[in-house]
């Protein structure tokens, strides 16, 4: 109301040119703006977890390579294809597995914190505290394949000549 009547109020003759704009409903302000955070905070996320698997990627590699001799030996006492790449693969879902919680224990920390200091009440959903951990197990079975496969190829002989 105070919209339509403020330029009739500042200039009655020339009230026709002047416009006033209202300002957004502040709930619906509060949704857009939480929506966008919301949309920021998940593609953080997303981005973190290819960082995080591309990190296991390269470390499971780097382990593949420094070990290239021992893959050999146990591939030339009798272990299968499949026993190498399980190794490797475990290994990548274990550091997932520790990646996710302590991401979980750093991002519950950091919230429980933040609400102490302004003194909230902090709410923290249990099935994300949950989840969290299992996503990083994931993150890692699939950062792992490439090179649970990669070490899983290699050929006894050729490992033990190096």
């Amino acid at each position: 109301m105070v919209a339509r009547q403020a330029p009739t109020a500042i200039d009655a003759i020339a009230a026709a040119r002047l416009e006033a704009v209202p300002p957004p409903d502040p709930r619906g302000l509060f949704n857009v703006v939480r929506g966008d955070l919301n949309g920021l905070f998940v593609g953080l996320a997303v981005i973190c977890l290819i960082v995080g698997a591309v990190g296991i990627m390269n470390t499971t590699l780097v382990s593949v390579l420094e070990r290239f001799g021992e893959i050999g030996l146990r591939r030339s006492v009798g272990a299968l294809r499949r026993h190498i790449a399980m190794q490797f693969l475990a290994e990548s879902v274990l550091l997932g597995s520790i990646g996710g919680l302590i991401g979980t224990a750093l991002g519950v920390g950091v919230v429980v914190g933040v609400a102490l200091w302004h003194g909230w009440t902090a709410i923290v959903d249990p099935q994300l505290v949950l989840l969290s951990p299992v996503l990083g197990a994931v993150t890692g079975a699939v950062a792992g394949v490439y090179p649970a496969l990669r070490a899983s190829w290699i050929e006894p002989l050729e490992a033990l000549r190096r």
